[in-house]
């Protein structure tokens, strides 16, 4: 029981850090400056399992989360001309959250053990929310920021 409210907690936490980044970067940004930031910032948001694989010393793990970040990489900087591969970026992340999230909490062979890094408890859970939430803002706006790429 104890451990359903900490999840329900972090993926609130999750949509509620999500919709004050919606509210903030359309305040602050263009459209074609909001899509170039959030692709961007897929790189920093993949980077912080490299944190984790560093933080509980997991050497067996740095390959496969390297090679993860490197496609998160790929498709954020991508994604800041093609909405759909920003879309499919943060969905990916979410899924991939949710990879670790469910290989800590049911001990087996991922985490920790050289397939996949550690995360702490829930962390899995409130990236997921947030990144889900993302992909579907990015959605939601991905014809604003089409016509602002092609506007001269």
């Amino acid at each position: 029981m104890a451990l359903s409210l900490i999840f329900i907690l972090y993926v609130g936490v999750g949509v509620s850090a999500a919709l004050g980044s919606i509210a903030i970067s359309t305040k602050r940004f263009s459209a074609k400056a909001e899509q170039a930031f959030y692709g961007l910032l897929l790189a920093p948001i993949a980077a912080i399992y490299l944190a984790f694989t560093a933080h509980f010393a997991d050497t067996n793990a740095w390959r496969l989360e390297a090679i993860a970040v490197a496609l998160f990489t790929l498709l954020g900087l991508v994604g800041i001309r093609l909405p759909v591969l920003l879309i499919l970026g943060y969905a990916l992340h979410g899924a991939w959250d949710l990879v670790h999230e469910v290989f800590l909490q049911e001990g087996r062979s991922g985490a920790g053990t050289g397939t996949l890094t550690e995360i702490p408890l829930a962390y899995g859970a409130f990236c997921a929310a947030y990144d889900w939430w993302m992909a579907g803002y990015f959605y939601s706006r991905r014809d604003q920021w089409k016509t602002a790429w092609q506007a001269r």
